[in-house]
């Protein structure tokens, strides 16, 4: 499932800062969210990591103008401009933050401490962000809002498709687990981007998070429509994943263009 990732909070709270449009407080408390602190090593000019406000004014003052978000995958640069070390580190997290203007990206590593077995509160999560050098240049593959709500479209439709073929009436825990998880996030939905991102925006990221939804649970049910577990042989959920990888392909295009659409916005106004 596409859950919201840290990437996409950094981004799109860090622009509306970087536009003027929140305090750093906010910016901060928005992008940790549930997480118990992070912090950016390796940024230009300073010999120790910092925190999130230290380093979002640093990187205005390097010529940030906004963040993008890169959610690359094995096969698929998403979002990605290089050089290869950066692009290295960004596929082993599966995300990463650009800052357009200072040539500079961020890629977060997570340390998670807690008694075993523990979730939720539970645990707790420091992120530390890992600042290197970027090419300026085109992120690969990201479309536009446009083009990725027409995607969406069609995604959602495959998405449906796969889960009538099998039988999936969302009765297992995994399936309902997943249902709640997306029903939250749809509750609050007018919230996941932050001011200064275009309506077409929220529309195409809630939309990503409905198809990531749907996904997590084709992933999950078996031929009986309950969790597979071992009611399915490998071979079956090697032939499912390679059916939905397209469509979770378009969900996370569409995630990076929602992302970077307040960039996109603020340079075609010059």
């Amino acid at each position: 499932m596409l859950d919201e990732p840290r990437s996409g909070r950094l981004a799109a709270w860090g622009n509306a800062l970087l536009a003027g449009l929140i305090s750093p407080d906010d910016a901060v408390h928005r992008i940790a969210d549930d997480d118990a602190v992070h912090r950016v090593e390796d940024l230009p000019g300073e010999a120790a990591p910092v925190g999130l406000t230290l380093a979002l004014g640093r990187l205005r003052t390097l010529g940030a103008v906004g963040l993008r978000v890169a959610l690359p995958a094995p096969g698929h640069p998403l979002g990605l401009s290089g050089p290869p070390e950066f692009n290295a580190r960004a596929l082993e997290a599966g995300e990463a933050v650009l800052a357009a203007g200072a040539g500079l990206g961020l890629v977060p590593e997570i340390y998670e401490a807690g008694p075993e077995g523990g979730s939720g509160p539970d645990m707790h999560v420091e992120v530390v962000w890992r600042c290197l050098p970027v090419r300026e240049g085109p992120p690969a593959d990201v479309p536009s809002l446009g083009e990725a709500e027409r995607e969406l479209a069609e995604a959602l439709r495959d998405a449906t498709e796969m889960l009538a073929k099998l039988d999936v009436a969302g009765s297992g825990p995994v399936a309902r687990a997943a249902l709640d998880a997306y029903r939250a996030r749809a509750e609050a939905g007018r919230q996941m981007l932050a001011p200064g991102y275009p309506p077409r925006a929220v529309r195409v990221l809630e939309l990503a998070q409905r198809v990531g939804a749907l996904i997590g649970i084709a992933q999950q049910a078996g031929g009986d429509g309950r969790e597979h577990g071992g009611a399915v042989s490998s071979s079956e959920i090697a032939a499912r994943a390679e059916a939905l990888r397209p469509v979770e392909r378009t969900a996370r295009r569409a995630q990076v263009a929602a992302y970077n659409s307040a960039v996109e916005e603020r340079e075609r106004r010059g």
